[in-house]
């Protein structure tokens, strides 16, 4: 996905994808399944992907690779978001950023392959190449071993606890199989590549709401004056609304907006972030949009069958404005979380 501040918005679709296209050394953008990392390196542990609410694991959402152009250092360079899906929280949500030269420890110089490899399996990697175990249940890094074989690798007593309860009890005796059973912990979400595509530029005009101001000449000045100012909040709320509807319209299978630097469009009127509201990168440059994830995603992540209950109007990824190399770890962003108002 190329960046460019004055480029075209480029739009995110989900489509289906066998396994091996999803894997860290292919540099998808993808949504759910395992976080295929980027950099071996210097991942984010359990107190970075905590939920900041409940203190719960996060889950993987999704991840976009995103290149600068022009960047020697960040060649290869992808955004990593994460979100609370534990009830009655699901609302905690943190980002991440990772970058790389071509010439790194993990991957070849080469582009990689357009053909499926010889063995296409559909077995989890849990062992990345820095050697850093994943655990078995989310697939982020796994500090925590069991107790009892030692080979299986966890994030936290909470996923050890599920995964126990939902096989590893059974396999523990048996080291040399159970990498290769890996049940439904009914925690990752539904997998799909993001596929990107350039939004048309021409978009139809917003139409505006009527004017209220006819049907407020017989009232008294200090309730006329209250339902005026109703009127305009309304009419306010309804042409940002409608503005979204209208934008999305015109690819309404949309799930991503991609536009390094542009502004977002928003939902509602309601919780739009002022500047002082983005926290400058802690090299001290400012934050600017990367990405916006619009509603339309949940349709796909089947939150419902789970039994899980986010929700979000707009999630606005903010990044580093200089895509700083603070060494080559994952780097947290900032992310912004829109909510869809009872007015709509």
């Amino acid at each position: 996905m190329a960046a460019s501040r004055a480029g075209p918005v480029e739009l995110g679709f989900p489509e289906s994808a066998p396994a091996w296209r999803l894997r860290s050394e292919q540099f998808p953008s993808k949504v759910g399944g395992r976080p295929a990392w980027l950099g071996a390196a210097g991942l984010p542990g359990p107190p970075a992907l905590a939920c900041t609410l409940c203190s719960r694991p996060l889950s993987f959402l999704l991840q976009v690779y995103a290149p600068l152009p022009g960047r020697a250092d960040a060649f290869h360079r992808g955004i990593f978001l994460f979100c609370c899906r534990e009830p009655p929280c699901c609302a905690g949500l943190r980002v991440f950023r990772n970058q790389l030269p071509r010439k790194n420890d993990f991957y070849s110089y080469e582009p990689p392959s357009e053909n499926p490899p010889p063995e296409t399996g559909e077995s989890v990697c849990l062992q990345l190449k820095s050697g850093a175990h994943l655990c078995r249940v989310c697939g982020c890094l796994g500090p925590k071993t069991c107790s009892r074989c030692h080979k299986a690798y966890y994030c936290s007593k909470e996923h050890q606890t599920l995964d126990w309860r939902l096989g590893h009890k059974q396999t523990c005796a048996q080291p040399d199989h159970f990498d290769h059973i890996i049940p439904d912990h009914n925690f990752l979400f539904p997998e799909f590549e993001i596929l990107i595509e350039t939004e048309e530029e021409i978009m139809p005009e917003v139409v505006e709401k009527e004017d209220y101001s006819e049907i407020t000449g017989s009232m008294g000045e200090a309730v006329e004056e209250e339902l005026d100012s109703m009127a305009k909040h309304e009419s306010r709320e309804d042409t940002i609304f409608q503005k979204f509807k209208t934008q999305i319209a015109l690819e309404p299978e949309q799930i991503l907006r991609y536009g390094r630097g542009i502004a977002p469009i928003w939902i509602s009127g309601e919780n739009i972030p002022q500047e002082k509201d983005i926290p400058d990168c802690p090299c001290g440059a400012k934050r600017i949009l990367e990405f916006q994830v619009v509603p339309q995603l949940l349709n796909y992540l089947k939150a419902d069958r789970l039994g899980k209950s986010i929700d979000w109007g707009i999630l606005a990824v903010f990044t580093c404005a200089e895509s700083c190399s603070l060494g080559t770890g994952y780097t947290e962003e900032f992310v912004w979380k829109q909510d869809v108002t009872d007015t709509l």
